[in-house]
């Protein structure tokens, strides 16, 4: 099985910049295991004409995109679950 290589898009970079020290390291394990693991226990597929995927780290959420061709894991978004799907 390949590991996939993570990249974050500009906006996650500035959602997890913005998060506290340790909640940034809570995310940033689960953000790793991506890697490995990109659909985990756990993660679920959300509804839209784009393949999204979250996952649940507490109350933040890592919203981000399998690309299975490439070997690639996108990080859309990263927030607190109450603003993290809204659009901006």
């Amino acid at each position: 099985m390949a590991t996939y290589s993570i990249v974050f898009k500009k906006a996650a970079e500035k959602d997890l910049a913005a998060v506290n020290l340790r909640d940034r390291q809570r995310i940033g394990a689960a953000i790793d295991q991506l890697a490995a693991t990109p659909r985990p226990h756990g993660c679920e597929k959300l509804s839209g004409p784009e393949s999204l995927w979250r996952i649940r780290i507490g109350d933040f959420r890592v919203i981000y995109q399998i690309e299975d061709h490439t070997v690639t894991v996108t990080v859309i978004r990263i927030g607190n679950r109450r603003d993290v799907y809204r659009r901006r």
